[in-house]
């Protein structure tokens, strides 16, 4: 099933384009992406679609504020949203508030809910490439005091500390896609000589050292 078309307006015409305010690895891009994966996953799992589509559309809502609290800052935007009580009820908006919260990669917890469930791993969006991408790409522009010797400093360290094998990211939905795509982006972490080429790749790209 697909969302409700006036949902799907509300949240294109009036949620959306606030993406456009964020950092390149919380844009558009990114969270159109988790909007896709949520509701593949909403269709496996018999999850409500309209709920699917609205947290997901929400979920980085609060990169408007400080990053460290944003799932945090998201969760009350949505909550506090008058406008989304014209499809979903006081509880439907208690769980999706709650889902909005425990997207958080770095959460100690599992979500409460499958709600929850579905957008933390839809926004794990695993594709080796767009995970290495967009980690150099964040470092650029959070970090633009940062040479490249201290960008690939800081992409290793946070590769290692939420990728790797001891790496604190957790997948909530068995069999789903992100584990093979996990695997084969630790197996690129293990050896750093293939995850120096993709760092100097992406590097050069966003830093336009490849132009011709």
């Amino acid at each position: 099933m697909s969302p409700s078309l006036d949902l799907m307006e509300f949240i294109e015409t009036q949620i959306l384009p606030q993406y456009a305010e964020f950092d390149r690895a919380h844009n558009m891009e990114h969270v159109t992406r988790v909007i896709r994966r949520s509701m593949q996953l909403a269709a496996t799992t018999g999850a409500d679609p309209d709920m699917v589509y609205a947290i997901a559309a929400y979920h980085d809502i609060g990169m408007k504020g400080p990053r460290a609290v944003h799932h945090i800052t998201g969760g009350r935007i949505l909550a506090s949203d008058v406008r989304l009580r014209r499809w979903f009820s006081n509880e439907q908006i208690r769980v999706m508030k709650e889902a909005v919260e425990d997207h958080r990669a770095s959460a100690s917890r599992a979500p409460r809910s499958i709600y929850g469930k579905i957008v933390a791993e839809a926004d794990r969006d695993i594709d080796p490439e767009q995970v290495l991408r967009r980690t150099v790409q964040y470092g650029l522009d959070n970090y633009p005091e940062l040479d490249k010797e201290q960008q690939w400093q800081r992409f290793c360290d946070h590769m290692e500390q939420k990728y790797s094998e001891r790496g604190y990211i957790r997948l909530w939905i068995p069999g789903s896609p992100n584990e093979a795509r996990l695997a084969e982006l630790r197996t690129i972490i293990a050896a750093p000589a293939v995850l120096r080429q993709y760092f100097d790749k992406y590097y050069d790209a966003a830093c336009g050292l490849n132009e011709k």
